[in-house]
């Protein structure tokens, strides 16, 4: 009996391509003018089926291509280009080889990942994954002996042998890549092109773990050094603001003097091995007041404001700038240590909030309108009908109406039905616990919270086409940030009474 499926489509290739030489013969004794079709039909065929094998075989894994003689499917290196490049990354971590021998041989190992296409690439990540994982052996007797230990005067030991258990040779591999002078900006590269692929191959998130885990010790806040970005910083690191602005794209350079300007300020968090590459930045406006809209902060032609009645610190933009440390969170440390470095050079300052975008609202809200309207009474309904022309109104009404956000006043029904979608989104809706705005989650989970909605906030088409022109500020009270994170665990965003009112729960 055939068991699987490689091996029934195997001894059907073989039976086909017997069967094809035959074909063509016959073809050929029916016409002499028709040869070179047949041969065509039967080098189709071959392809065919030969791709069809490979789509259908289950990728091998590197232990059984490190045994194998010749490449299979789109298998990237052959067994053997596979077991030499195994051979180098083992010779990084040979016990007897020293640190700095082991950093100069990772860099030989990165200057040939330099060169090798994206499949190599990813077969060495392979062998990362499955060629230096912890022993299995030693972990399972590790572990028992912590468990036999338990509430004894040997408990210590025991949970020492357990730590070293669990620390795979991959740890060590990873450490020493991050030994020769552009070992960390390699790391942080390879995680940032690995992490797109984690959802086709699970193979690989192993090594995703590891390197997750040694960059949260690595970029640790107390490794990291706050610095204030000017316009007299080095021209390279200057054009490093403009690359990696994710927020509110710079324009010219008038755009980025202007946000550099005398109340402006702009800090960010290096690494001593990154000591020219801002980890994540922070642009902060010095007003008199919560800002409502974004346009008077990016206008080029409006004078600085007058620092001696600056009464509040706007952060209207926050950048992280590497792919590679996703998962790994400064944001709130670095706005604390803003705050404090705010709050020495100008003790006026009270108020610290931001002004953010609202990514995800419109296409939530196109997801979700027909549930915002049956939460309507019968009077609001009737009111929201008229407004659009149709009643009683459906989502595609309603979302027709909102299209054309900036055209309506203010007393208009689809405007405050619009407001309280947005404050509902922003102050009720979690998944699994969390905000599922991406830049409420960071901004509630650093301990702010949800403070006002500001109506055409960012008239941009960028704003247009995110939340409608909506954005939204966040209140950092320096005294309950540990009262709103504690109220966010429990499934509740802080919000502002406004807010609350808003949702109309």
């Amino acid at each position: 009996m055939i068991t699987t499926t490689p091996e029934w489509i195997s001894r059907s290739v073989s039976r086909l391509r017997s069967a094809a030489p035959a074909a063509a013969a016959a073809g050929d004794k029916a016409s002499d003018k028709t040869p070179d079709r047949a041969a065509t039909k039967v080098a189709a065929l071959d392809k065919t089926v030969t791709d069809v094998v490979a789509k259908v075989a289950m990728p091998r894994s590197t232990h059984e291509r490190l045994q194998a003689t010749l490449r299979r499917g789109q298998e990237a290196l052959s067994p053997r280009a596979l077991r030499r490049l195994l051979a180098d990354l083992q010779e990084v971590v040979a016990p007897q080889v020293s640190e700095i021998e082991g950093g100069r041989r990772a860099q030989a190992v990165a200057d040939w990942y330099a060169k090798a296409d994206p499949e190599e690439r990813r077969d060495m990540w392979l062998l990362m994954c499955e060629q230096f994982a912890p022993d299995a052996t030693r972990f399972k007797s590790a572990r028992q002996r912590y468990e036999a230990a338990a509430g004894t005067a040997e408990e210590g030991q025991a949970e020492i042998s357990l730590r070293r258990a669990l620390v795979s040779p991959r740890t060590r591999l990873l450490q020493r890549f991050a030994v020769f002078p552009d070992g960390m900006r390699f790391l942080l590269d390879l995680r940032a092109e690995l992490l797109p692929l984690l959802k086709s191959d699970k193979r690989l998130l192993a090594l995703d773990a590891e390197l997750e885990h040694l960059f949260s010790t690595w970029f640790d806040v107390a490794f990291l050094e706050l610095r204030r970005l000017s316009w007299d910083s080095p021209a390279s690191l200057i054009e490093k603001l403009i690359k990696y602005e994710a927020v509110h794209d710079i324009r010219s350079w008038a755009d980025l003097k202007n946000r550099l300007d005398s109340d402006r300020r702009c800090y960010g968090f290096f690494h001593p091995r990154l000591p020219n590459e801002p980890l994540i930045f922070v642009e902060v406006a010095l007003v008199d007041r919560i800002s409502s809209s974004i346009t008077p902060l990016l206008d080029e032609a409006a004078a600085p404001a007058d620092l001696g009645r600056a009464t509040t610190a706007i952060f209207y933009s926050i950048s992280n700038t590497q792919t590679g440390l996703r998962g790994v969170s400064f944001g709130d440390s670095l706005i604390k240590h803003v705050v404090e470095t705010l709050t020495a050079e100008f003790p006026r300052l009270r108020t610290f909030a931001t002004l953010s975008p609202i990514p995800g609202f419109r296409a939530w809200l196109g997801k979700h309108a027909g549930a915002m309207l049956d939460r309507l009474d019968d009077k609001r309904r009737a009111e929201l009908g008229r407004a659009v022309g149709f009643e009683p109104p459906q989502a595609t009404h309603l979302l027709a109406a909102v299209d054309k956000a900036l055209d309506l006043d203010a007393r208009s029904p689809v405007r405050q039905m619009l407001l309280e979608c947005a404050a509902y989104y922003l102050g009720r809706e979690l998944h699994e616990g969390k905000p599922v705005d991406p830049v409420a989650r960071f901004h509630l989970g650093n301990g702010a919270r949800v403070e006002r909605l500001n109506w055409a906030g960012d008239p941009s088409s960028k704003g247009l086409k995110q939340s409608y022109g909506l954005m939204v500020n966040y209140l950092y009270d320096i005294k309950r940030i540990d009262k709103h994170r504690s109220l966010l665990a429990q499934g509740k965003v802080p919000v502002s009474g406004d807010i609350d009112s808003l949702c109309r729960d």
